[in-house]
């Protein structure tokens, strides 16, 4: 029954991560799709592109958000349901690849930096911190979102291991992170090139839809 549960508990996260926020925000927000500018990237890095720091921000919080709120939730029903760190790592795992191939969206997402964050947030708030601590320091020094979230994607497993030791909730981690880095495979291209768009960056698209 434990084993259905926490089945059934991934499957859930999933379909919350499969809810693309950023081409939602934009679309109710009268913006132009984020998958037709600037990196193409449905997160809230490439809606900061269209210029609407609103929206780029509420991307951002809901993104975090849906990775959080599934682990959290597993986390709160475990004495109920026999659930344990290693449920809600990968329940936070799942709605992590939500974000990278959603059902809704024809399994074209994101890269998943703010759902990552949110999840880790929610299953070790210090593990939490600390990744989102190495993200700010990278970006603040070199303002390249895709730079700081490599090196939060790297140093998360490490924290792990070296503060919390070995656990059930390390593998999900690894995966994670492994996952984000090949997400980034294009963005490390441009970094090497020196082509790589920096943090609020604005492009030269539409703002708004329908607009040439």
């Amino acid at each position: 029954m434990d084993l259905v549960a926490s089945v059934f508990a991934c499957l859930l996260a999933y379909l919350v991560g499969s809810l693309s926020f950023a081409v939602i925000v934009s679309r109710l927000m009268g913006l132009s799709d984020p998958r037709s500018y600037g990196s193409k990237n449905p997160g809230a890095t490439n809606v900061l592109r269209s210029g609407n720091k609103a929206a780029a921000v509420l991307t951002l919080a809901l993104d975090a958000l849906k990775g959080y709120l599934p682990v959290l939730a597993v986390l709160l029903l475990a004495p109920r349901f026999g659930f344990g760190e290693g449920t809600a790592a990968w329940v936070g795992l799942a709605a992590f690849v939500g974000h990278l191939w959603p059902l809704f969206f024809r399994f074209k997402g994101g890269k998943g930096v703010a759902t990552a964050a949110g999840a880790l947030l929610a299953l070790n708030p210090w593990l939490g911190l600390a990744t989102l601590a190495t993200w700010l320091i990278i970006a603040a020094f070199f303002r390249y979102s895709s730079l700081a979230s490599l090196a939060a994607a790297l140093f998360a497993p490490f924290y792990q291991l070296l503060i919390w030791g070995p656990g059930p909730a390390v593998l999900p981690i690894i995966v994670m992170s492994l996952l984000l880095v090949w997400r980034h495979e294009g963005n490390i291209r441009k970094l090497m090139a020196g082509t790589e768009s920096r943090l609020g960056q604005k492009v030269q698209s539409p703002t708004h839809r329908g607009h040439k």
